[in-house]
């Protein structure tokens, strides 16, 4: 079936192209509704271009922008034990000794110091009150015909800041490419 569809667009392109040449350049074959421009390669079949695999893995994901959603962090008023530091300083004694000569003639010196040491530990004081965030800030894209299948619609993603921007400054059904930070919102 291919082969009699392609045999058939060639045909077409060839007698649209014999018969324009005694016609002008842009010539309406009266066999089809299709208009012929003589003056590209008329032995070739025009073909709408394909994305790149490669360049749509990178890019993520890809569709007509639908909605938009921003959804403020959610917080909550939480208790915690109080932690402070506490030190505590201590001496202790080091002996220290210094050697002169050798043998019958030696000599050892000995003396003694303090020396202080300071040790610090966190230790519980009582308890605070602190905001604790339940769900953090974020910003989601919704697209239709993600990845180029219609009948997937309204398909929430978590994005970046930047994108939600991006988002918020197109016009709905516009196509997106972006990477995103999260499914479902």
């Amino acid at each position: 079936m291919f082969k009699r569809l392609a045999a058939a667009a060639v045909t077409a392109v060839l007698i649209a192209g014999l018969g324009a040449c005694s016609r002008g350049s842009d010539v309406h074959d009266d066999g089809t509704d299709y208009s012929v421009d003589v003056g590209q390669d008329s032995g070739s079949v025009a073909e709408e271009p394909q994305p790149d695999a490669a360049t749509t893995a990178d890019a993520g994901v890809f569709g007509l922008r639908d909605e938009i959603r921003h959804r403020a962090a959610r917080t909550t008023r939480a208790t915690r034990p109080h932690m402070t530091k506490k030190c505590t300083t201590t001496t202790r004694r080091v002996k220290h000794t210094t050697s002169t000569g050798s043998g019958t003639k030696r000599h050892t010196r000995t003396w003694y110091s303090t020396e202080q040491a300071k040790t610090c530990k966190q230790v519980r004081s009582g308890t605070e009150t602190y905001t604790r965030i339940v769900r953090p800030e974020q910003w989601c894209v919704s697209l239709d015909d993600v990845g180029g299948d219609t009948t997937q619609d309204d398909v929430w993603y978590q994005v970046s800041r930047t994108t939600y921007n991006t988002a918020i400054a197109t016009d709905e059904h516009t196509r997106m490419d972006f990477t995103p930070m999260g499914s479902g919102c």
